[in-house]
């Protein structure tokens, strides 16, 4: 996420060797919290990581700082693959079935269609919703014209991340990370807020669009104060309402690489999982639906080659692991469930290194991890 935040390998062995080791299971509850369900994953015991081909790698542009995916699917049946680019401050279109470039949106400045560091995204219905970091805020774009709708957010968010859209009856749930700081030291290198001042690390706001206008509203601050609930280094963030679960990054690797699960109310459940399986940093994750049943797309970042582990969607149990031939450096991604002509049973983007976007034929991966295709109701 932040090289601020990263130790060298040896301050990370140094670490290692001084911490309790875990007792084995991918989900760890807090003692002093109700209890919670456990997944008895064993995955650290013998890690199996299977290889899936990538179905396509768009052109890689190193200058951009390619950070987060989303897909759309237009009316006439094309998939868009719309990613952030950091340092170019943009976003950046792809044909979402062959990875050939479209067209770019957008360019530096504080007016309605420009950004500042754009870096989580979201999509729902024919609205695209960008955090954008420098600029403090959430700017929601119409669909397919990239028209701008509004923004919010400046008043409250001081770094924010990622993005989570809740779609409800008459508007939406907007959950925003806000990765603040308390400073810097003599090294430049950011501080952690002590844990009491933790409790707004995700803020939730009523997004409602009518007549070509978004409108948003604060409606609630989340972060746990705990020792074993707090969110020290948060981005990327995803969400469950079937099952009130709300997974959230750790991405503090000097304290632990896992998800926290809170519920959509903010309420810490005292369930965290994946310490066990990551071997590098957690980021991106996806909720991949199958009837009542589904898994969890977790991306274990390593700089060799990212690791996409998946967990069972209410067990929370370690299910498989896979990699590509190339797919590295992993932070956002992003499943597309709807069928296309490419991929009938659907895809899941990832982003290569910064620089550049890749995807996985879905059918490819349950092949390879011996997952069913065909679900229920």
């Amino acid at each position: 996420m932040r090289a601020s935040h990263c130790l060298s390998l040896l301050a990370l062995a140094l670490l290692t060797a001084c911490r309790p080791a875990a007792a084995p299971g991918a989900a760890t509850p807090d003692p002093a919290a109700p209890a919670a369900p456990t997944a008895a994953a064993d995955a650290s015991a013998a890690r199996q990581v299977a290889t899936v081909a990538e179905a396509f790698l768009t052109p890689m542009t190193p200058d951009d700082n390619i950070d987060s995916p989303a897909s759309w699917t237009t009316p006439d049946g094309q998939v868009w693959l719309i990613a952030t680019a950091k340092a170019t401050d943009k976003l950046v279109v792809y044909d979402g079935q062959t990875g050939a470039k479209l067209r770019d949106v957008g360019s530096l400045g504080t007016a309605p269609g420009q950004f500042d560091r754009p870096n989580g995204i979201a999509v729902v219905d024919d609205l695209v919703l960008i955090v954008e970091r420098d600029n403090h805020r959430v700017q929601v774009l119409q669909l397919p014209d990239f028209t701008p709708l509004g923004v919010f957010g400046a008043d409250e968010l001081r770094k924010p991340y990622g993005v989570w859209v809740n779609k409800l009856g008459s508007g939406y749930d907007v959950y925003v990370t806000d990765s603040y700081d308390a400073g810097e030291d003599a090294q430049g290198n950011d501080v952690l807020p002590p844990l009491a001042e933790l409790d707004k690390r995700v803020r939730r706001y009523a997004l409602t669009v009518q007549g070509g206008k978004a409108q948003a509203s604060l409606t609630a601050s989340i972060g746990d104060t705990t020792e074993a609930g707090a969110l020290r280094v948060v981005e990327s963030i995803w969400g469950d309402p079937a099952n009130d679960r709300l997974l959230i990054a750790e991405e503090d690797e000097t304290y632990a690489s896992e998800f926290k699960v809170y519920t959509l109310e903010g309420r810490f459940s005292g369930t965290t999982f994946g310490r066990d399986a990551f071997q590098a940093q957690a980021e991106g994750v996806m909720l991949r639906t199958c009837g009542k049943d589904g898994w969890w797309i977790t991306t274990e970042q390593g700089k060799q080659r990212s690791v996409f582990h998946l967990f069972d969607r209410h067990t929370l149990k370690h299910v498989g692991a896979f990699q590509g031939n190339t797919v590295a450096n992993t932070d956002g991604i992003w499943s597309m469930q709807a069928p296309s002509a490419r991929f009938p049973n659907g895809a899941l983007y990832a982003v290569h290194d910064d620089q550049g976007v890749v995807a996985f034929d879905w059918a490819s991966i349950a092949k390879q991890l011996s997952l069913p295709l065909e679900c229920g109701a």
